[in-house]
């Protein structure tokens, strides 16, 4: 693939084939079954961790250090609405988060690295991992060892952003996206006839008031200056309109960049659960759950980012959303950062996780090529054409 032209339309195909075949954490079978495909035509070496997941090696034939790039390879559970040819072929299911175009770009990196006309200096190690949506397929591959198996130093992640211009990509040094928890709450009252409704204890009521509650502990109990959210998403109780409900059930989301700041939150929703519950003497079931840690970035990766990348790199200001990617960050020094597919002339301006998210796959082509600038910076690899 000697010309710009042959990789885009290498990269739209593979991006347009995955993005038919979405499939959800660790069942992306037919997703894994293809990259192996792509793999093996280069005649690059792989293997499989946690049944779907993937971990390719390209030896350097002067090595310094082993550098790691990883594509998530998951689907959400959205119908798609886009009206594309190559609109997903799995029913409720959709690359709404991008990973299509991340598996993209790890593939053209892979292609463009099997060049006989590329020398790699460094040893190169691409990570598709299952599962970053959920429950999070990270951890598992590190616990599986292949840091140590791979001798990995330092480890890079792109993920598209519509927030974005095309064209840049963003990044900043240090905490880049939150930590992230969730909880279930099941408050368990006493139905009633809705006319009589000093006979019930009534599951709406005190949800309600659980939410109204539950919402302030950001606002009243931690420091203004910390960034913290905690937001309940999901509410539902009743079974008719003429009758108490009994049960209720909340679901929500707890975020925080700062481990003291998210504890006092878990405390906190802690203590006000037991205290409303015990006030309407009802039982409660409570589960809170830890999930990724912070992504922070690596300083030095960051600077190098800012060099190789001139006037395309952008700040990125911190966001609340969080990423599996942190993992990787806690093992070994790692960079995360956003690649722009804002384009409002092609009507790419649809959020992610939206069931008409889409992008321009010339913004991939923008990846990998901020990518290949790393590495040459690195001197990781020398391009001979």
């Amino acid at each position: 693939m000697k010309s710009h032209t042959e990789r885009l339309t290498y990269v739209k195909t593979m991006r347009r084939t995955l993005h038919k075949i979405p499939e959800l954490g660790h069942a992306e079978y037919k997703t894994s079954a293809f990259i192996k495909s792509q793999l093996d035509q280069m005649g690059i070496r792989y293997e499989s961790v946690l049944e779907t997941g993937i971990v390719a090696f390209i030896e350097g034939i002067r090595p310094q250090k082993t550098l790691a790039f990883r594509a998530d390879m998951d689907a959400l559970p959205i119908g798609e609405e886009t009206g594309e040819s190559f609109e997903s072929e799995h029913p409720g299911m959709m690359h709404a988060c991008g990973h299509d175009g991340h598996m993209a770009m790890l593939l053209g990196l892979a292609k463009y690295l099997s060049d006989p006309e590329v020398s790699v200096m460094n040893h190169i190690v691409l990570i598709f991992q299952p599962a970053e949506e959920g429950p999070g397929g990270a951890d598992p591959l590190i616990q599986a060892g292949i840091f140590e198996t791979y001798k990995i130093d330092e480890i890079y992640g792109i993920h598209v952003y519509p927030e974005l211009a095309q064209g840049k990509v963003s990044s900043c040094p240090g905490p880049m996206m939150a930590m992230v928890g969730e909880f279930d709450l099941k408050l368990i009252a006493k139905s009633a006839h809705g006319a009589m409704p000093n006979m019930g204890l009534d599951a709406v009521l005190i949800a309600s008031e659980m939410v109204l509650g539950l919402q302030s502990i950001v606002s009243r109990n931690i420091d203004p200056i910390e960034p913290a959210v905690l937001t309940v998403g999901k509410f539902t109780s009743g079974e008719r309109r003429n009758i108490l409900a009994g049960t209720a059930n909340l679901e929500g989301t707890i975020r925080a960049y700062n481990q003291d700041v998210f504890q006092v939150i878990i405390n906190r929703i802690k203590t006000y659960v037991q205290g409303v519950a015990a006030a309407y003497a009802i039982e409660y079931e409570l589960e809170i759950r830890d999930l990724y840690p912070p992504v922070v970035n690596d300083v030095n990766l960051y600077e190098t980012f800012k060099k190789v990348n001139g006037d395309l790199a952008t700040i990125q200001k911190p966001q609340m959303i969080s990423e599996d990617f942190s993992y990787y960050q806690k093992k070994v020094p790692g960079l995360f950062y956003f690649l722009g597919v804002r384009n409002e002339e092609k009507g790419f301006v649809y959020p992610l996780h939206h069931p008409k998210f889409n992008l321009d796959e010339q913004a991939l082509m923008d990846g990998i090529e901020s990518y290949i600038r790393l590495l040459k910076y690195t001197n990781s690899i020398k391009d001979e054409r």
